[in-house]
């Protein structure tokens, strides 16, 4: 079935704004989550795994937080909902299959970067690029 939770819609708000917020360097989690108002301990479950699936890194300290591992340019939606919340229409059969196909397309199309870039556009700022 086409199975999309919470985590997925939350991570990506979460990325967006460690990816306007960061510039590569590392953003403390509580920030990110007060910013997006998500709850911080969901949060830090979300981020501690993409960290084990090396979209983030993390370090500790004074000025610890959350920063990508890889470009978020190069990494799509598709990636992140799949890591969170596991393939998108795996058991989907009919006209169920054919709509995660197109929602599968849709978000494999768009990378993290890309809405980034976009949310930065709405919001009329500046893009810090990582």
């Amino acid at each position: 079935m086409i199975s999309i939770t919470s985590k997925s819609p939350y991570a990506l708000a979460a990325l967006v704004e460690l990816g306007r917020r960061g510039g590569g360097h590392p953003v403390p989690i509580a920030e990110l989550a007060r910013q997006r108002e998500i709850p911080v301990q969901f949060l830090e479950q979300l981020f501690a795994l993409l960290r084990r699936a090396g979209v983030l890194r993390s370090q500790r300290g004074v000025k610890g937080g959350y920063a990508f591992a890889r470009d978020p340019r190069e990494l799509t939606v598709l990636e992140v909902v799949e890591l969170l919340d596991g393939p998108l229409g795996r058991e989907a059969s009919g006209v169920f299959a054919e709509a995660a196909t197109a929602a599968r397309e849709i978000l494999a199309s768009r990378t993290v970067g890309d809405v980034i870039e976009a949310e930065a556009r709405a919001a009329g700022s500046s893009m810090y690029y990582i």
